[in-house]
């Protein structure tokens, strides 16, 4: 029986993206109007949705 290869990669990515995305989103609201504030909603919008996603997959 084999055994199941480790994860590659960093546990930390995934927060790191989001993080830079809520930057993003940040700064964007606070620069100007406009474009900027769609991008910050667009942004807001998809961490909320990805926070919905984990949510919904979670194991009980």
């Amino acid at each position: 029986m084999s055994r199941p290869s480790p994860p590659t990669g960093s546990p930390f990515t995934a927060p790191a993206w989001i993080a830079a995305a809520s930057v993003l989103g940040l700064v964007s609201a606070l620069v100007g109007d406009g474009v900027f504030d769609v991008v910050s909603w667009v942004v807001f919008a998809a961490l909320i949705g990805l926070v919905v996603r984990a949510w919904v997959k979670r194991t009980r």
